[in-house]
């Protein structure tokens, strides 16, 4: 294939995009240095030693074997036509950052050269007439169009089946990243899909507002990833998640564009907003999303707490969520994972261990909790003193806002350290669940037990360790991660921890996934979760939306 198509490089597009290889940017890695104890603390509870030389780092690009494209100068050309030929690719590098998400299994099989059914063709869209077009071609010409925002996906949702032998279009949203209108009266703003996290909050921000939303993925996610994911961010105690947050969007189909005005409330039958929400692209793309704004709070501070032991931490996250008090995180480390923060800290308090000696606490089952607030000053103070209270009726205290900060400062770093623990030939990754309050205590100790019987069935020496992330009126999101020393064959061995994880999600009465989305990852445990019937009617509405099975058909219900 000639022309420019064939090997334009990603800065032609102006897209940044993160490493092939792993998470973020290429200049950024993880440094233990300035931690000491940390790598102990690995080698002690995981069983690998991070000083050591790293067997498992990312091979030279150029050494890799990538599949060719399919594609051909026709298509290039038609595409082209469509959206300027300098945004259109097929590129090997370009074609490998856009066939998985950054999730173990996508880490290991790319580095590993197992690149699966990767796009044949990567398209930078500019408008939504643009995507319309994009997706008429796709259903003239029988193409598969998977879309894609930053690549911060890790269940599965932007790779195309195996056995597609179909062309398949990777639609790059990244060049439609603006703030298109803010309705200051309302505390609307209409925002392009393929905005990043923080381009959407520098350009509010210039404004005097904010959307609030700040996933773990912020840095290099996209307003419709959020949507098409049903997302939920760091701050959603205040401010909502995606699906609170999206009052209005708009939708490409290859039949036209389906609108969602925004509204505060609506009856208009079925809600073809909330069908849109979390849909991963079985439904269309995503170019626009109406968001509700805020204006920027006058103060915020974010404070840690200790508590005595996890039942009386979840305790007081249940009083503050039954209040009727608005903070803006509520976020409660388990003691495994308190005793891992405390080790990745750059210091160990000893006055720290003075105070827990002198209140009698068990050092290894206290448990650190961060509280946001935001608002005036005068506001701040009143729920910092009510919630001070709650607190300390469930045999906790503050530890005041130094930790509160190095949290807030480092709060978006820590995929950096999974792909460093990858190096080292160490397997690490997450599970997030949610379920009511009275369920809670009883997953929280099935999950623990599922995944401690997965390490023994392995025969490694594994570790478990959970927060709670986000917390509602009748319930709370559990946020787990595990880790443990690959025994050979990493991908199986992931697999059998992974699956111990969710199923016990669903043998304790929780929610597949609370904010990561369904992909291909969690699909196993859709129809336990929506129940028969329930899954069948979401495999006939993508059916009948999608007769030709064009769009992202790998996702959610293959």
């Amino acid at each position: 294939m000639a022309g420019p198509y064939r090997d334009a490089p990603a800065s032609s597009v102006h897209v940044p995009h993160m490493k092939w290889w792993g998470w973020g940017l290429e200049e950024i890695r993880f440094d233990p240095s300035g931690k000491p104890g940390f790598l102990p603390f690995v080698r002690a509870k995981v069983g690998i030693d991070l000083t050591a030389r790293a067997d498992r780092e990312p091979p030279a690009f150029d050494a890799l074997d990538v599949p060719g494209s399919r594609a051909s100068t026709d298509l290039a050309v038609s595409l082209g036509e469509i959206t300027g030929p300098e945004n259109v690719s097929t590129a090997p590098r370009e074609r490998v950052i856009h066939a998985y998400g950054k999730g173990f299994r996508d880490l290991m099989r790319v580095r590993d050269g197992r690149f699966g059914r990767p796009p044949d063709i990567v398209v930078y869209p500019g408008s939504e007439t643009e995507v319309a077009a994009v997706l008429d071609l796709a259903a003239r010409q029988d193409l598969v169009v998977v879309p894609f925002g930053g690549g911060s996906n890790i269940v599965g949702s932007l790779e195309a089946t195996p056995d597609e032998q179909r062309i398949v279009v990777s639609v790059d949203m990244g060049r439609m990243n603006r703030v298109l209108h803010i309705d200051a009266v309302s505390g609307l703003a209409r925002v392009e899909a393929g905005t990043r996290g923080p381009d959407l909050e520098r350009q509010l921000g210039e404004a005097g507002w904010t959307v609030g939303h700040f996933p773990d993925s912020f840095t290099h996610s996209t307003v419709g990833g959020w949507v098409a994911t049903r997302s939920s961010g760091m701050q959603s105690d205040k401010y909502g998640d995606i699906a609170d947050i999206t009052k209005g969007l708009r939708l490409a189909r290859p039949d036209g564009i389906l609108t969602v005005p925004a509204m505060p409330s609506t009856s208009t039958g079925p809600s073809l907003r909330e069908l849109i929400l979390g849909s991963e692209g079985r439904l269309g793309v995503i170019t626009e999303v109406t968001v509700q704004v805020h204006p920027i709070p006058e103060h915020r501070e974010v404070r840690a707490y200790l508590f005595a032991s996890w039942e009386d931490g979840l305790s007081a996250m249940r009083a503050i969520a039954h209040s009727d008090l608005r903070p803006t995180l509520t976020r409660l480390s388990d003691a495994n994972e308190t005793a891992f923060s405390l080790a990745a800290g750059s210091q160990r308090s000893a006055m720290l261990g003075r105070l827990l000696k002198l209140r009698g606490w068990n050092e290894d089952e206290v448990c650190l909790s961060f509280v946001g607030f935001e608002g005036s000053r005068g506001h701040v103070a009143t729920q910092r003193r009510a919630v001070a209270r709650i607190v300390r009726a469930n045999r906790g205290f503050g530890l005041g806002t130094k930790l509160g900060e190095l949290y807030d400062r480092k709060k978006f770093d820590t995929p950096y350290l999974r792909d460093f623990f990858l190096d080292h030939n160490g397997i690490a990754d997450v599970s997030e669940t949610a379920a009511p309050w009275s369920i809670l205590p009883g997953l929280y100790r099935g999950t623990y037990e599922a995944a401690e019987a997965a390490f023994i069935e392995l025969g490694v020496h594994g570790w478990i360790m959970a927060h709670l992330s986000h917390s509602y009126r009748s319930g709370a999101c559990l946020y787990f991660t595990f880790a443990f020393e690959s025994p050979g064959r990493p991908l199986e061995a992931y697999e059998v921890v992974k699956r111990a994880v969710q199923q016990a999600f669903i043998d304790g009465g929780g929610t597949v996934s609370h904010h990561h989305g369904v992909g291909v990852e969690h699909a196993p445990w859709l129809r336990d979760h929506l129940s028969r019937s329930g899954h069948d009617l979401l495999a006939a509405i993508f059916a009948e939306a999608d007769p030709g099975r064009r769009l992202n058909p790998g996702a959610i219900i293959v």
